[in-house]
């Protein structure tokens, strides 16, 4: 074959993947709960199409879908993935809005599924539940094709779906979606509170039910968490308050923002274009329901590297 024709063929083939790549990796991070193991996985069935015998591939969508679910499948089930989730020191990995990894964001379904605390809850669903829910529920496989990719019967993809929905729903805190501009409203008292050291207006931001859940900067063996307004009220206004050593964990004076993650209202600590550390806030029915804090360098890497595409607000905090 003439070396301009080898060149037309592989950009072709490339092509065909790429116009896919968003969509693969927004199923896998779906699957995974994180970035890294999604570009990992998207990366891996590149290599898979590049080497496959395309032209007995009807449906190049369906396939790679099948690909990448498998892989994802197959490293949900690996050992070393098992012991890291059993140990109590899993969190999702968080993902700016306008992120092109949170994928189709159209219907409620399809951004709850991205929210901190539905890929939370799918950690207590099985492998092959996640998967069946996530084809159904975000991109609207039919059970033939879910029974297709997964190698299950079309009643088994039915019935879990069935059984995943039933355990979403169970475990929705609060009233659903809240709106962003009153979720804004909110976080922006809270972080007024807590900067201030209000403590008891803290408490009153907070549902009776809150729960707020640390990564602890990477520096503790199991993720921190709290259950009670009172105690998650004391530990945000030790957070907020800059010392010394916080400083010096940080690497300086980093600036706070106010934005938006996985479709949550967000703080985000920035210090010379890296993100060092992001706290999430669910908000349901004009308080905070849940938050999640993120200061470990592995799980801020792709906020990191998607600030700078970012376009945010004046800082809410010059320095802290």
């Amino acid at each position: 074959m003439p070396p301009h024709r080898v060149l037309r063929v592989e950009s072709t083939v490339a092509d065909r993947f790429e116009a896919g790549r968003a969509r693969l990796a927004s199923l896998a991070y779906r699957l995974l709960g994180s970035a890294a193991d999604a570009e990992d996985i998207v990366q891996e069935a590149y290599l898979r199409w590049h080497a496959a015998d395309r032209e007995r591939i009807e449906v190049p969508e369906a396939w790679l879908a099948k690909v990448v679910t498998n892989l994802c499948l197959d490293r949900l089930r690996s050992a070393p993935v098992r012991r890291e989730r059993a140990a109590g020191t899993w969190l999702p990995e968080p993902l700016l809005d306008g992120d092109p990894m949170l994928g189709p964001a159209d219907t409620f379904e399809q951004r709850e599924s991205v929210s901190l605390a539905i890929l939370t809850l799918m950690e207590r669903l099985s492998p092959v539940e996640r998967a069946a829910y996530v084809l159904h529920e975000v991109f609207s496989y039919p059970h033939s094709e879910i029974a297709g990719i997964l190698d299950i019967s079309e009643s088994a993809s039915q019935q879990h779906v069935h059984r995943s929905r039933r355990r979403v729903a169970a475990a929705r805190r609060g009233g659903g979606e809240a709106d962003p501009a009153s979720a804004r409203k909110v976080l922006d008292e809270f972080l007024a509170a807590a900067s201030s050291g209000r403590t008891e207006r803290l408490v009153a931001l907070l549902t009776d039910d809150a729960i707020a859940v640390s990564d602890g900067a990477g520096l503790v063996k199991k993720l921190l968490r709290f259950e009670t307004p009172a105690r998650i009220a004391s530990m945000m206004r030790t957070a907020f308050k800059p010392t010394p050593a916080k400083r010096r964990l940080a690497g300086g004076s980093p600036t706070i923002h106010v934005g938006r993650v996985n479709g949550w209202p967000a703080v985000l600590a920035v210090l010379e274009g890296r993100v060092v550390g992001a706290v999430a806030f669910q908000v349901s029915d004009g308080k905070v329901a849940a938050l999640h804090g993120f200061a470990a360098a592995e799980r801020l890497a792709r906020l990191t590297a998607m600030w700078p595409r970012h376009e945010p607000d004046a800082p809410a905090i010059d320095q802290w």
